[in-house]
C-alpha cells in the first residue's frame, strides 16, 4: 500500500500545475563589472556665479573662475576643459604664465595654486596657503619665476613659483608708509613693477595710498596719497605715468615722480548739479589704460555711471581720444580684460577686443570695428537663457534628426549686429572626432522654450528653439505676488524621434502635442478641456465592469446628464486664465502645434501639477496623469478617451480608505501653493512641476456622457503641506511602504508606458496596453482596442478598459520596461515620419538605433506557443527592483535598490550590445544591475544630492550617457561606460600648443645711451636665498599630484643613482683589496727570500774569527 506524506502530497500538486518554462536560465548575460566606469565627461554653459577672469595673449586663451571654486578654461570652439579645486574655495584672482601652459589661482582660502595644462586635464602642481594673513591681490611680472602677493594687512610676500617657497624678502606696510602716518593704509588692492624699471613695484593700499617701491634699497621712492579710496592702477606704457580709478567714480592720473597731487582728476560720467559740483557717481571697479601705435590711447574702464543710472544699466566705458563710447551690459559686470596684440608692458599693447565677464554671460567687444560691435559666442554660453526646468537626453538617436532640426532652424533669421571678424579666442587644437551615432539633448525653460541641441561628439551646439508660448494668448497682466510669473514653463516632455511628435506638460497644467513639418503651414489647434478631479463618496453601487466615456462638454452636460446630475455639476465653475490662440494662423517650419489639453480652474481651485506623460506613435495616442488622475487621450481623432481619478482604476479592488481634504484648509493653501508652483528647480532648487492656471476652449470626445462611476466632480484633491516644499516625487516618507489601513489623500500617477503585452494570465497574445505606476506603488494596467491603420482609424473609436491593479512594490513606480524571452529589450512600437506635404510618396521608416543594442526580434507565432512565457517587465521603484514574467505574473527575479535611501532616476539602458538597469541613489552611489536576473554590476559613490535641481535634471540614456544640471547654467555630461572613458582623452581638445614668445620692443639709441630704457632686475639675487629663509608660520607648502609623482621620481632616480655608485665602490674596493692581496704576497715572499739570505749569511760567518773577515 502506497505511504502518504506531506511532502508527496505537495510534489503532487506541483507537478499537477503547469510550470512556465524558466527560458530566463538559459538567458546569456554579457555584462561584467569591467564593463563600466562612472565618470564625469563633458560641461557645457556658463560658468556659473563668475569671480574671476585671465587671458594668455601667446596662446590665446581664457580661463574663468566661480565662486565655487571651478575653473574653466576656454579656447577655440570645442577646447573646453573644466577642473575645480578640492576646497572649492571661490576663486579670487587667476593669472596666466605667460606662454608656459600654467596658470596661478589665488583662492578665499588664502590659498595659491599652480596649474599645469600642458596635459589635456589641467593638474594642480604647487600649493601653498597662507596661514597667518589673507591674500588680497597678486602679480606675476612677465617672464619671471617671483610672485608678489598682497595680503589684507598691507604686507607684501615674495613666492618662488617653480618650489613654492616662500622667500624672506618682505615689505611691510609700516615701512612702505610715511613715517608720519597715523592710520593702517588698508589692504592691499594693486601689485605692479615698472614698464621701465623692473626693480620699482607700484603698491596701491584700498584707503588711496600709493607706494613706489624700490626692491633694491628695500624702501619706498616715492609716495602719493589719494583723496578717495582706490580700486584699480594701470600703467602707461612708457612707465613715466599711471592712472587710478577711485570709488567716486573718478580717474587721476599721476607722474612717476614726487607730487603731492594728480596731473589729472576727471569724473567721466559726472555732470554738474545746480551748486556747480559734480554728480555723485558709482565706483570705477577697474581701469586699463592701453596705448596704440597707429593713434591715441584707449581708456576702457567699468561702472562709473551716475547713482540714477549705474543701478540699472552696468556698462563699460571706452574713451578713444577724445570720444566716449558707454557699451551697455544686460547683467552686472564681474570683470573685464583688453586683449591686447603684445604681452609687453613697456611696449605698445595694440588692443583689439575687450573680454567683459557678466554675472550670466560672457561678451567679446570688438574695439577695431565701427561702432565696437560685439562677436557672436560659439560657446553655448545661453543655455540659461530662461532658467533650465526639465532635460531629456537621446543618445543613438535617428541619423536625420539633427539635418532635420538644424534645417529648421537654420531658416530662423541670424542675428544682426555683429562682427564679421574671427573669434579672437583661437587657443589650442580640436578636430572633431568622428562619431558612430548622434546625441541630441533637449531643454525645456521656464519661459515655455524648448531648445534643441547637437550633443555628439563632446560638444553642444543649439540646432533649434521651439517656443510654445505662441500656442496661446499673451497673458493677462501678471499678479503683484508673482503667482503667475512663468504659466508657460516646460516641466515634462515626452519625444518620439522616429515619428518626430513632440508632447509637453507647461506648468499650468497644460499638455501641448506638436507635429513636425519641414514647411511652414497655416491650420487651426484644436483644444481640449479636461478636467482630472475625484472626490470619494459613499455610494459604491458600480460593478468592476465599467467603461471610461470622457467628460461632456458644460453646455452639453444640463441635456445629457439627469436632474440630480444637473443640479450638482452646476455648482461647479469652470474658470481659465489663458487661452489657446482661436483661428487659423501661421506656424513655421519645426514643430507646430496639433493639440492642447487644458485642465480648468474647477471653483477657484488650481488643478493638480501634471507628473508623468507619455506618447506613442503607433497607438496614436497620449497619456499624462497628475497628483489625482489620469487622462488618456486620443491625438489622431483629437478626442479625450478616459478622465478619471486615480482610484478608480482599482474597481472594486481598492486596497486604499480615501479620505477627501478640506476644502478651507485648500483655500488657505491656495495661494502659498500659487507661490511655490511657479518657480523653476534652477532657481529655488525645488524638484516640483509649478501649476497654474489654464483656459481655453472645450472640445467634446466621443463616447457617452456619464461621468465617473466612483468619482463625482467637487474639490480636487490638492497638494499637501510636504508637497509645497518639495515635487511629489520626494515629500513621501522613504521608510516604508503605504498601508492598506491608512487613510489616502492623494495617490500621483508616476510613470506611464505604452507597450504590446499581455494583462492576464490567460492572454494568448499581447494586446496594446497602457502600464500605469503609481506613487504608492501600485502598477495597474488598461487594455486599448485600436482600429486598423487607415480610413478605419480615423473613424471608429478607441476603447479602452481598465483592469485593475497586478502588482504592487514598496514606494514610488519609476519605470517600467520589457524584454522578450531572450532578455532583449522590446522597443517601443512607433509609426515612421513622413513629410505630409509631400503627397503620394510612401512612407521612409526613419532609421532606428543602430544595430548593436541587444533588440528583441518579433517571435513567431510558433515560438509564442512554444515558449510559456514570452516576456519580462522589469518594475522598478525608489526601493525596490522586479523583473516579473508574463503572462505567468510569476516574480522571476528581485532585487533590494535601497534601504534607508532611495532610488532617484532609474532606467533600463542599452550597452555593449546588451541590456541593464541602472540607477542614481539619494546618497549620491550610481548603481548598475544586469537584466533579466538583477545581479549587481556596480555600486560607486558617484555625486552628493545637495541640490534638488540634480535630481529634477538628472537622466540616463543609451551607450552608457548621461547628464545632469550642475548648476542654473551648466549641465554636466558623465558616462557609466569604461569603453568610452578610453575613447575620452581623444575626443577632448589640446590646451597647449608650442608658440614662439613675441620678441621685446627694441630700444632706440639715445634711450640705451643715456639710460632713458628699460631696466632689467636680477631677482634671484634679491629674493634667493640671500634674503634669508621666511618663517614657517607664514605659509605651508602642500604639494600637488603630480609634485608628489615627481617628487618620487626624483627619490627613485636618486636611490637609484646611490645604488649603483655603492655597487661601484663596491667593485673598485673589490680591485683594492685584490691589489693589496698581492702586495701582501709579494712582501711576504720578499719577507722569506730575505729570512733565507740572512740565515745562509750568518750559517757562513758563524764559525770564523774576526780577525778573518
Amino acid at each position: 500500500m502506497k505511504k502518504f506524506t506531506f511532502k508527496g502530497v505537495l510534489d503532487g500538486f506541483r507537478s499537477s500545475v503547469a510550470q512556465p518554462a524558466r527560458v530566463d536560465q538559459e538567458i546569456v548575460e554579457t555584462l561584467r563589472p569591467d564593463n563600466f566606469q562612472v565618470a564625469k565627461t563633458f560641461r557645457h554653459g556658463f560658468p556659473f556665479q563668475p569671480t574671476a577672469l585671465a587671458f594668455d595673449p601667446v596662446q590665446h586663451l581664457l580661463a574663468v573662475g566661480t565662486k565655487s571654486g571651478s575653473l574653466r578654461i576656454l579656447g577655440r570652439p570645442g577646447v573646453d576643459a573644466h577642473v575645480r579645486h578640492e576646497s572649492e574655495a571661490a576663486v579670487l584672482q587667476m593669472q596666466f604664465l605667460l606662454n608656459e601652459g600654467a596658470l596661478l589661482t589665488a583662492t578665499a582660502d588664502d590659498s595659491i595654486h599652480l596649474w599645469n595644462f600642458r596635459q589635456k586635464r589641467p593638474e594642480v602642481v604647487h600649493s601653498l596657503k597662507f596661514q597667518r594673513e589673507r591674500i588680497t591681490y597678486m602679480h606675476l611680472p612677465l617672464q619671471s619665476k617671483w610672485l608678489y602677493v598682497g595680503t589684507e594687512r598691507g604686507n607684501i610676500h615674495v613666492v618662488n613659483i617653480e618650489s613654492f617657497v616662500l622667500s624672506g624678502y618682505v615689505i611691510n606696510w609700516n615701512k612702505a608708509i610715511e613715517v608720519c602716518r597715523k592710520t593702517h593704509p588698508g589692504p592691499v588692492v594693486h601689485l605692479s613693477d615698472s614698464p621701465l624699471d623692473a626693480s620699482k613695484l607700484l603698491i596701491g593700499f584700498e584707503s588711496g595710498q600709493v607706494v613706489l617701491w624700490d626692491l633694491r634699497t628695500k624702501q619706498a621712492e616715492l609716495r602719493f596719497q589719494s583723496a578717495e579710496p582706490l580700486k584699480s592702477v594701470s600703467w602707461h606704457h612708457e612707465g613715466k605715468q599711471f592712472m587710478c580709478s577711485h570709488t567716486d567714480g573718478s580717474l587721476t592720473t599721476w607722474p612717476v615722480r614726487q607730487q603731492p597731487r594728480p596731473l589729472n582728476v576727471s569724473h567721466p560720467h559726472a555732470k554738474a548739479n545746480k551748486d556747480g559740483k559734480p554728480e555723485s557717481c558709482k565706483p570705477i571697479q577697474k581701469v586699463e589704460w592701453k596705448s596704440s601705435k597707429t593713434g591715441e590711447a584707449y581708456v576702457i574702464f567699468s561702472g562709473g555711471l551716475t547713482y540714477d543710472k549705474a543701478g540699472r544699466t552696468p556698462s563699460i566705458t571706452v574713451i578713444h581720444g577724445k570720444t566716449t563710447t558707454v557699451l551697455e551690459m544686460e547683467h552686472n559686470v564681474v570683470d573685464f580684460i583688453t586683449l591686447c596684440e603684445s604681452p609687453w608692458t613697456s611696449d605698445f599693447q595694440d588692443p583689439y577686443a575687450i573680454v567683459v565677464l557678466l554675472h550670466n554671460d560672457l561678451v567679446v567687444i570688438d574695439l577695431m570695428s565701427p561702432g565696437y560691435p560685439c562677436f557672436e559666442n560659439p560657446y553655448p554660453m545661453d543655455l540659461h537663457e530662461s532658467p533650465v526646468t526639465c532635460c531629456t537626453y537621446l543618445a543613438d538617436c535617428p541619423s536625420d534628426l539633427i539635418p532635420a532640426f538644424y534645417s529648421v532652424g537654420s531658416r530662423v533669421q541670424k542675428r544682426a549686429g555683429f562682427s564679421e571678424r574671427e573669434w579672437p579666442l583661437s587657443g589650442g587644437e580640436w578636430s572633431p572626432t568622428s562619431c558612430s551615432y548622434n546625441e541630441i539633448i533637449l531643454t525645456g525653460h521656464a519661459d515655455g522654450s524648448i531648445k534643441f541641441w547637437d550633443a555628439s561628439a563632446g560638444t553642444l551646439q543649439v540646432l533649434y528653439k521651439l517656443k510654445t508660448a505662441k500656442v496661446f494668448e499673451k497673458p493677462r497682466a501678471r499678479s503683484v505676488d508673482g503667482s503667475d510669473e512663468d504659466p508657460f514653463a516646460i516641466q515634462l516632455i515626452s519625444f518620439c524621434p522616429e515619428s518626430r511628435k513632440l508632447c509637453v506638460a507647461g506648468a499650468s497644467s497644460h499638455v501641448i502635442v506638436f507635429k513636425f513639418r519641414k514647411q511652414e503651414s497655416v491650420s487651426e489647434t484644436y483644444v481640449l478641456e479636461i478636467p482630472i478631479i475625484y472626490e470619494p463618496t459613499e455610494e459604491e453601487d458600480c460593478s468592476p465592469d465599467y467603461e471610461y466615456p470622457p467628460r461632456p462638454s458644460l453646455a452639453a452636460s444640463s441635456k445629457n446628464d439627469s436632474l440630480e446630475g444637473e443640479s450638482k455639476k452646476s455648482s461647479l465653475e469652470y474658470t481659465s486664465a489663458l487661452r489657446v490662440r482661436a483661428g487659423q494662423f501661421k506656424k513655421p517650419p519645426g514643430f507646430q502645434a496639433h493639440l492642447v489639453c487644458l485642465t480648468p480652474y474647477i471653483n477657484g481651485d488650481p488643478p493638480g501639477q501634471i507628473t508623468a506623460l507619455s506618447i506613442n506613435s503607433s497607438y496614436g495616442l497620449m497619456a499624462y496623469g497628475n497628483e489625482c488622475g489620469i487622462v488618456l487621450v486620443d491625438i489622431v481623432q483629437k478626442v479625450c478617451l478616459m478622465n478619471v481619478g486615480t482610484p478608480d482604476l482599482y474597481g472594486n479592488a481598492d486596497p486604499y480608505q480615501r479620505v477627501p481634504r478640506s476644502p478651507k484648509k485648500n483655500q488657505g493653501d491656495n495661494n502659498r501653493d500659487n507661490e511655490d508652483r511657479c518657480r523653476s528647480p534652477s532657481t529655488d532648487q525645488i524638484n516640483g512641476v509649478c501649476v497654474s492656471p489654464t483656459a481655453g476652449k472645450q472640445v467634446v470626445g466621443a463616447g457617452g456622457s456619464s461621468s465617473s462611476p466612483r468619482g463625482r466632480p467637487t474639490e480636487p484633491v490638492r497638494r499637501s503641506k510636504s508637497q509645497d516644499k518639495l515635487d511629489s516625487s520626494f515629500s513621501r516618507s522613504r521608510s516604508s511602504s503605504m498601508s492598506s489601513l491608512e487613510n489616502i489623500s492623494s495617490e500621483a500617477i508616476q510613470c506611464l508606458a505604452f507597450a504590446d503585452s499581455y494583462t492576464k494570465k490567460s492572454d494568448p497574445i499581447t494586446f496594446p496596453t497602457l502600464w500605469v505606476g503609481t506613487s504608492l506603488g501600485s502598477i495597474l494596467t488598461i487594455m486599448i482596442s485600436v482600429p486598423p491603420a487607415g480610413e478605419a482609424r480615423h473613424t471608429q473609436p478607441v476603447v479602452v478598459s481598465p483592469c485593475g491593479t497586478i502588482f504592487r512594490l514598496k514606494g514610488v513606480i519609476l519605470t517600467m520596461s520589457f524584454l522578450d524571452c531572450n532578455g532583449a529589450l522590446i522597443p517601443y512600437s512607433f509609426e515612421a515620419w513622413r513629410d505630409e506635404n509631400k503627397e503620394g510618396k510612401e512612407r521612409i521608416k526613419t532609421p532606428t538605433k543602430s544595430s548593436n543594442n541587444r533588440m528583441s526580434p518579433t517571435l513567431s507565432s510558433q515560438q509564442e506557443q512554444q515558449c510559456g512565457d514570452r516576456q519580462f517587465v522589469v518594475l522598478t521603484s525608489e526601493k525596490q527592483a522586479r523583473v516579473v514574467a508574463l503572462p505567468s505574473h510569476n516574480c522571476v527575479y528581485r532585487q533590494q535598490l535601497a534601504d534607508t535611501d532611495f532610488v532617484v532616476k532609474a532606467e533600463i539602458i542599452s550597452l555593449k550590445d546588451s541590456v541593464c538597469l541602472v540607477c542614481y541613489i539619494s546618497s549620491g552611489h550610481v548603481t548598475a544591475y544586469s537584466l533579466p536576473s538583477l545581479r549587481p554590476l556596480i555600486d560607486v559613490d558617484f555625486l552628493p544630492l545637495a541640490d534638488l535641481r540634480i535630481a529634477r535634471t538628472f537622466c540616463f540614456s543609451n551607450r552608457g550617457h548621461g547628464l545632469y544640471l550642475c548648476s542654473p547654467s551648466e549641465v554636466q555630461k558623465f558616462t557609466v561606460s569604461s569603453e568610452f572613458c578610453v575613447s575620452l582623452t581623444e575626443m577632448v581638445g589640446e590646451l597647449f600648443l608650442p608658440h614662439d614668445m613675441p620678441e621685446p620692443p627694441k630700444e632706440s639709441f639715445f634711450k640705451g645711451l643715456f639710460g632713458g630704457g628699460s631696466r632689467s632686475l636680477d631677482r634671484e639675487e634679491l629674493f634667493g636665498e640671500a634674503s634669508g629663509r621666511a618663517s614657517r608660520t607664514v605659509a605651508k607648502h602642500i604639494p600637488g599630484p603630480s609634485a608628489n609623482i615627481e617628487d618620487m621620481g626624483r627619490r627613485v632616480t636618486s636611490v637609484t643613482s646611490e645604488v649603483g655608485r655603492a655597487h661601484q665602490m663596491m667593485v673598485e674596493r673589490g680591485e683594492k683589496l685584490g691589489q693589496l692581496e698581492d702586495r701582501t704576497q709579494r712582501m711576504m715572499n720578499e719577507a722569506e727570500t730575505f729570512s733565507t739570505t740572512a740565515h745562509s749569511l750568518m750559517l757562513k760567518y758563524k764559525d770564523k774569527k774576526w780577525y778573518q773577515l
